[in-house]
């Protein structure tokens, strides 16, 4: 077994495809010299990997912004010049893997990886760098960051950004050696009236009195071009009750396999689990659309952990293992399996308070 050199870690990945250019949930298994996939059947994993990446010579490239549906994108490009592109459910997620991968990448050579960390900490802006230069690359309709419509508490915005996707295109256009960085270049856009916050949660970061606090590297904090911003609202009355079912504060989200409610069949699935208005959606991660394909609210559910010895009543397929069920006030039952014992808690837990 190739797993046997020991596993620094392991989760669903969504991954494109070599021939057919299509995206496909596997299950990745960091070792210390290759990274393993495997596919999942009926919410199992198959005894043997699908395919491997060998680490040794291979680059790293986090963020990859080259499809601007998928900015949750890390790139492996291995010695023999093949690409892996590999999309996680959150930056965090994203972050994390980048730096496990780039750890095991390096992990013969001390001294780069003294110089990851570093460089990570460190921060230098470029001496000859120009705000102007980066505010008309960043609105370059080809090269620019993409510009999307968001909610924040009822209200519509067009042509908006996230905190989290201008650090990433600071970084991606090498404006910003590290996040630290490309926080403060940010910070330097909107004291300088290049950009400025909409919605509450950036707006009320620029009170902070901790100037490194004023702008939020988050994926729920809004953000746009100065310019644009006098024509952008508009107002609550329009939205629609689906819209804002998604404009509650984002919790939780990650990885799950769910089982279907015609075929009874398992499929991985990215849940997000918002508070106020509390609702658990869940979306296709192989689609490109990002719009749920299911979700309810949880308002009277009951959630609960499955029996760990055997397959559960109502489990079709022999599923067992770190399964869950939550029961909606409308007495449609849902059968979710975490990863993992602590992951199942963990989501239970981050439910609960919500129903």
């Amino acid at each position: 077994m190739e797993e046997e050199a020991g596993v620094l870690k392991e989760g669903f990945l969504v991954k494109r495809g070599h021939v057919v250019r299509n995206w496909k949930v596997r299950w990745f298994v960091l070792l210390q010299d290759k990274l393993l996939y495997y596919k999942i059947e009926g919410g199992k994993k198959e005894p043997s990997p699908k395919g491997r990446i060998l680490l040794d010579g291979c680059t790293i490239t986090c963020p990859c912004l080259e499809y601007e549906n998928r900015p949750l994108l890390i790139k492996l490009k291995t010695k023999t010049n093949t690409d892996y592109f590999l999309e996680c459910c959150s930056r965090e997620e994203r972050d994390s893997w980048a730096l496990d991968i780039t750890g095991a990448i390096h992990a013969g050579h001390p001294v780069q990886v003294q110089e990851l960390h570093r460089m990570k900490n460190s921060f230098k802006l470029l001496e000859n760098i120009s705000l102007h230069n980066i505010v008309e690359r960043m609105y370059d309709s080809s090269t620019g960051i993409k510009l999307t419509r968001n909610l924040d508490q009822g209200n519509r915005y067009k042509e908006t950004f996230t905190g989290s996707a201008l650090v990433d295109w600071l970084i991606s256009n090498s404006f910003a050696v590290s996040r630290f960085e490309a926080v403060t270049l940010a910070s330097m856009l909107m004291d300088e009236n290049f950009i400025r916050p909409v919605g509450v949660r950036s707006t009320e970061a620029t009170r902070s009195s901790d100037p490194s606090e004023k702008f939020l590297d988050d994926s729920t904090a809004l953000y746009m071009s100065a310019e644009s911003s006098k024509k952008n609202t508009s107002s609550k009355e329009e939205v629609h009750f689906n819209i804002s079912e998604l404009s509650g504060t984002i919790v939780k989200q990650g990885f799950l396999v769910k089982q279907g409610h015609k075929r009874k069949n398992w499929k991985v699935r990215k849940f997000v689990l918002r508070a106020d208005p509390g609702f658990l959606h869940y979306y296709d991660p192989t689609k490109e659309d990002n719009k749920p394909v299911g979700g309810f609210s949880l308002r009277g559910c009951l959630v609960s952990a499955l029996e760990d010895n055997g397959v559960p009543a109502g489990v079709k397929g022999n599923v067992q293992g770190n399964l869950f069920k939550i029961i909606t006030k409308n007495d449609i039952h849902y059968y979710i399996q975490a990863s993992s014992k602590a992951e199942r808690v963990q989501w239970i837990e981050a439910i609960k308070p919500l129903t």
